[in-house]
């Protein structure tokens, strides 16, 4: 069979932090609940695992085809590297309130600990609110015992550095870097496949019934990176139907395209699978000859590695997409 262009079926994860924009803003159907935080929209973690919702191989999940396919869905190089495991978790994010101050293992210490992969990640924020910010790093040099006091004392934040976020923007979260999104934000998230997060303080919150939420300051202690956070925002500038770089790193590259004419992409150099997700207007992917996929505002949509050439025709008058591919 041959492979096309897969869309998925969303994995809603409740927050007690969530909200409603997914909805709002991309027409996600969150079934009356008020309180989504996370929309997993490409998933291999366990128990998480995304399932195809197009085509005639609709019903299938991520893992299965990726067992059928192997290199010809993710690219040789990947399957190479990673097997049957996918490598990339994308999600879409709604903070109504702030999130926990968490901080993520790298891939040593995540083998070591859960025999898991290590999380290194990356924000775009996808809308403007009121004033909205966040957490990446430290302000100053520090270390684990004036870490460990301030934390104690309730004074911790004046350790963190807060940044202002406006819609565009780009942060790369590296592993070991203590961060937290605030309230206010909605956000695209590309990360390595890994549920591991370290919790290390969340505002002496509790939950429905009362209960604060588990820490994980132990753990945390000996993998944060102590020292002042240094161009903690990647800039950029967009040129219209051209790809511009954001991010590039051993785990994931990621490209912003704005686009009001058709464009070509050419992948057969890249030996991988592309992830795109459409956080403006809509258009079709073209593929195949005469073959197409339309994709619209909040869609992703995963490309198999050997579609090594498509072409990109805007609907709306501007498209904005983010592309992602491990280089």
């Amino acid at each position: 069979m041959e492979l096309y262009p897969f869309k998925f079926e969303p994995i809603y994860k409740e927050r007690i932090w969530g909200g409603k924009r997914l909805e709002t803003q991309f027409g996600k159907d969150l079934g009356g609940k008020d309180a989504i935080g996370e929309s997993w929209e490409l998933s291999a973690v366990e128990e998480n695992v995304s399932v195809v919702s197009n085509g005639s191989l609709a019903g299938n999940d991520l893992q299965e085809l990726i067992e059928i396919y192997m290199g010809d869905l993710v690219g040789e190089k990947v399957f190479e590297k990673f097997g049957t495991e996918f490598p990339l978790l994308i999600k879409l994010i709604d903070a109504n309130d702030d999130l926990s101050i968490q901080v993520h293992p790298n891939d040593k210490v995540a083998k070591e600990r859960h025999n898991a992969y290590g999380k290194t990640e990356m924000w775009v924020a996808l809308d403007d609110s009121e004033n909205p910010r966040l957490i990446s790093g430290f302000n100053q040099d520090t270390n684990q015992d004036t870490f460990l006091k301030m934390l104690n004392d309730n004074t911790v934040t004046q350790l963190f550095n807060y940044e202002k976020v406006r819609k565009g923007d780009v942060f790369f979260v590296p592993a070991g870097r203590i961060h937290a999104i605030c309230s206010g934000n909605l956000v695209a998230e590309i990360q390595q496949t890994s549920d591991i997060t370290y919790r290390i303080y969340d505002y002496d919150r509790k939950d429905a019934n009362g209960n604060g939420r588990e820490l994980h300051l132990d753990l945390s202690l000996d993998v944060i990176d102590y020292s002042k956070v240094k161009d903690p925002k990647t800039t950029y500038e967009l040129v219209e139907n051209t790809p511009v770089e954001l991010v590039s790193c051993n785990y994931f590259t990621t490209n912003r395209l704005v686009l009001n004419k058709p464009i070509g992409r050419d992948y057969y150099s890249f030996d991988s699978f592309v992830i795109f997700m459409c956080i403006e207007g809509n258009c079709e992917i073209c593929y195949a000859g005469k073959s197409k996929e339309t994709m619209k505002k909040g869609d992703t949509v995963l490309i198999p590695a050997s579609l090594n050439s498509i072409e990109l025709r805007p609907i709306s008058s501007e498209v904005d997409l983010i592309e992602v591919y491990i280089k």
